[in-house]
């Protein structure tokens, strides 16, 4: 370290000078300038403009200047532009925040937010800024230890008074961003969009990938409750959901073929037009479900331990069931308009009550075996009977129920 002392001024003026030792390098000596200046020098010059570009030009007590990027202009009488420039470009700051650099104004900072954290590290008639220079990195940038993915929305807010974000960046983090810097204006619309996503995600359907992680954690045994909730349009094929309880819930369009159903609780779940094809339905429960439009081909009902599928009271109106075994099935009072129960097994099933008549077509109960069924008061007219099987009705059929 020499003895010399130098006395520096920003570019074009001659007045807030600063006093200090010169160091043993150039290097040394702008970087000891940028701290005093709160800013990253990059020439050091003379008045008549020469450059210095070697430390051992410099003499004890002499007058330099600084340039932050921009070109020299000789000391002189500052008139009203260059005033204006010297201000403007003062006004300027850098931010490092999280190790990414903003480039900002003073005035973007203070003016929106007066009283927020970052109004009141630039404001002016504070003297001078709350950073030391232990807080400025080498190149002469602010340093905050925050976010910088959460900060930038922020700082747009200031800019142009519009909350804008990237949807992948959560709204949740730029809001304790902005309590921290304390931009007020911005937490209620922040609080706004966290509730409205909330409510959002909360209507939005369950996933396969949700149901498999409940699954997974859960004995199949064990009665899982999805009631009331929604799982429409989810793709539910071959899994074991034995046991869950689906009452009440929202499972429009799902695709469950070949996934075991069997002794779920499906009461007033709606399930119209959902794919089950080759599905497991032992011993289901499914009392007054809507299952209009559904896929049920090949479906297996019959549980050999003699547990009933409850189906009593359910819409299958357009549904198509052909070639499902529905031994013993309870369709009490069920709805099957429009339905095709092509090639079923119905021995032994309840369908007292039913209304089983085709409104446009024809319903198809052709090649049905429904032996030992309970058809009383069923309204089978219209129906296709062709080769259907009749014996040992627990109920005769009268003319009336298959006469239009």
């Amino acid at each position: 370290m020499t003895d010399k002392r130098i006395t520096l001024f920003r570019n074009e003026s001659k007045s807030q000078g600063k006093v200090l030792f010169v160091p043993d390098t150039l290097d040394q000596l702008l970087k000891k300038a940028g701290q005093k200046f709160k800013c990253e020098v990059t020439g050091l010059y003379t008045s008549e403009g020469g450059e210095i570009d070697d430390i051992n030009l410099i003499r004890d007590n002499d007058v330099l200047y600084v340039c932050f990027g921009e070109e020299f202009v000789p000391p002189g009488i500052i008139n009203g532009d260059v005033e204006e420039k010297q201000k403007k470009r003062s006004d300027w700051v850098t931010l490092n925040v999280g190790g990414k650099l903003f480039t900002t104004s003073k005035s973007t900072l203070t003016k929106k937010e007066p009283m927020s954290m970052l109004a009141r590290m630039f404001a002016e008639d504070q003297g001078d800024y709350l950073f030391t220079p232990s807080n400025i990195d080498v190149n002469g940038a602010y340093l905050i230890d925050r976010s910088p993915t959460y900060f930038e929305p922020i700082l747009n807010y200031l800019r142009n008074g519009q909350l804008i974000y990237d949807t992948n960046v959560n709204p949740e983090g730029i809001l304790e961003e902005a309590k921290f810097f304390g931009i007020e204006s911005i937490i209620p619309m922040l609080e706004k969009i966290i509730t409205s996503s909330q409510t959002l995600r909360d209507n939005m359907p369950l996933t396969r990938r949700d149901i498999v992680d409940a699954l997974i954690k859960s004995p199949y045994t064990y009665e899982l409750r999805f009631q009331g909730v929604n799982l429409s349009g989810a793709d539910l094929s071959k899994l074991d959901l034995r046991y869950i309880n689906f009452k009440y819930a929202n499972m429009q369009h799902c695709k469950l073929l070949g996934s075991n159903l069997s002794w779920c609780c499906l009461e007033r779940a709606d399930l119209s037009h959902a794919i089950l094809d080759g599905a497991q339905l032992l011993g289901v429960k499914s009392l007054c479900a809507n299952m209009e439009g559904a896929q049920l081909r090949n479906c297996n009902f019959e549980d050999p331990a003699g547990s009933r599928a409850n189906m009593e009271g359910v819409n299958l109106k357009g549904a198509n069931l052909e070639g499902s075994d529905m031994g013993g099935v309870n369709l009490r009072v069920a709805t099957l308009k429009n339905a095709n129960l092509q090639n079923c097994d119905l021995r032994a099933a309840v369908l007292a009550g039913a209304d089983l008549e085709y409104l446009m077509d024809r319903l198809c109960l052709q090649n049905c075996d429904l032996s030992g069924s309970d058809l009383h008061e069923a309204n089978l007219r219209g129906a296709n009977l062709k080769d259907a099987a009749f014996e040992l009705m627990l109920t005769p059929l009268h003319m009336s129920q298959t006469i239009r």
